[in-house]
C-alpha cells in the first residue's frame, strides 16, 4: 500500500523540497493513488474551501508606499509556495489551493484586488527577506515563521496560524499518542530537520529507528507501505498530507513539549511584510481579525487543512 511519488503531470514542477518553519525549504508536492489504496487521492487537482473573496471597494491605507504601488499597479504580487499540500500548493493544471493560499487571497480582497489579479512568485524559503525588501513580492504567505531574528529585516501580521510539531500515524493506529509512546517506533522526517533532531537529542526512539529522506513524500509513502511507523515535522504541514487521505491517516493531536517547561515548541505563522510599512501591517492585523469574527478564517480552515480531521481555531494577533 502506498502513494504514488508525484503524478506524472506534477513531475514535471521543479520542487524546492524540504522543511518550511523548521529551517530548510518547501515540502513536496501532493502524489495521486495508482489504485492501491482507496483513501488515497486519485488527482492532484486543487479544491478550495468554496469561500467568496469579493474586492472591497474605496480601500485607503494613508503612509503605505506597498498600498500605493499595488493600488497603482492594480494588481498585488504575492510570495507563496507551491508544493504543500493543502496549504500552498499549484496542481498540474497550473490551479493553485490550501490554507496559505486562500489568507493571501482574503487579504489581497481586503486590498481592493480581485485574486483574479494576483500575481504569484513561488520564493524559496531561504529568499523571503530578500525579496521581501526588494520589493519583488507585496507580501508573503506560507507557513512563515515569526522570529525575533527575521523581524529585523521584515514585519509581520498574525499570527494567522500556529504550528506544533506532532506526528503523522496510519489511522488504524492506536499504539502512538504523543513523543512519549515513540520509543521501539520507526519515525520519518526530511533529512537533517530540526523535528528530527529533536526526535534524537531527546532519544525518543533509538538512533536505529530513526529513518531521514529529503522529501517528507517519501516518509508519507512509506508510512502507508508500513515501513515506518510515524512522521514528523509541523503539525500544518502534516494535516495537509492528512487531508489528502483521510480513510488512511491521521494527526496525533498532542503537539511535543520543551521537557523542561512543559510548553509546546510553537511555529507562529505570519504575513511576511516590509519592515518599515506600518500602516500596510495594522491594515493587515485589522482585516485578519475581521476574519476571526465572522467566521471566514474558520471556513477556510475547515475547508482546507481541516479536512485532515484536526479540529482548529484562530490563534491571538500580536500586534506591535
Amino acid at each position: 500500500m502506498r502513494i504514488t511519488r508525484i503524478a506524472a503531470a506534477a513531475a514535471a514542477v521543479t520542487l524546492a523540497l524540504g522543511l518550511a518553519a523548521c529551517g530548510k525549504e518547501g515540502t513536496p508536492a501532493p502524489s495521486t493513488n495508482d489504485g492501491a489504496s482507496s483513501g488515497a487521492p486519485t488527482s492532484d487537482a486543487c479544491t478550495s474551501s468554496g469561500t467568496t473573496f469579493t474586492p472591497a471597494t474605496g480601500v485607503a491605507i494613508t503612509g503605505s508606499p506597498t498600498f500605493d504601488k499595488i493600488k497603482t499597479a492594480g494588481k498585488v504580487v504575492i510570495g507563496v509556495k507551491f508544493d504543500q499540500p493543502n496549504l500552498g500548493y499549484k496542481d498540474a493544471a497550473g490551479k493553485r489551493c490550501g490554507f496559505d493560499i486562500e489568507i493571501a487571497q482574503l487579504i489581497a480582497s481586503k486590498l481592493g484586488i480581485d485574486p483574479a489579479k494576483i500575481e504569484y512568485k513561488e520564493i524559496a524559503s531561504a529568499n523571503r527577506e530578500t525579496a521581501i525588501k526588494g520589493g519583488e513580492v507585496d507580501y508573503y504567505v506560507g507557513t512563515y515563521s515569526i522570529t525575533d531574528k527575521r523581524k529585523a529585516d521584515v514585519a509581520f501580521a498574525g499570527p494567522y496560524f500556529i504550528a506544533a510539531q506532532d506526528l503523522l500515524v496510519r489511522k488504524d493506529d492506536t499504539s502512538i499518542t504523543g513523543s512519549a509512546s515513540l520509543k521501539g517506533k520507526k519515525v520519518c522526517s526530511a533529512t537533517g530537520s530540526t523535528p528530527i533532531q529533536r526526535v534524537r537529542d531527546q532519544k525518543l526512539t533509538e538512533d536505529s529507528n530513526i529513518v531521514e529522506f529529503k522529501t517528507y513524500s517519501e516518509c508519507v509513502s512509506q508510512l502507508l507501505d508500513k515501513k515506518v511507523d510515524a512522521v514528523t515535522t509541523d503539525d500544518a504541514i502534516l494535516k495537509g498530507f492528512a487531508a489528502q487521505a483521510p480513510s488512511q491517516l491521521k494527526v496525533v493531536g498532542k503537539p511535543f513539549t520543551d521537557p523542561t517547561t512543559g510548553k509546546a515548541y510553537p511555529e507562529k505563522y505570519g504575513i511576511g511584510l516590509p519592515h518599515d510599512d506600518k500602516a500596510l501591517r495594522d491594515f493587515v492585523n485589522a482585516s485578519i481579525e475581521a476574519a476571526y469574527g465572522d467566521g471566514t478564517w474558520q471556513k477556510i480552515y475547515d475547508g482546507t487543512l481541516g479536512k485532515s480531521g484536526s479540529a482548529g481555531s484562530p490563534p491571538p494577533l500580536e500586534k506591535y
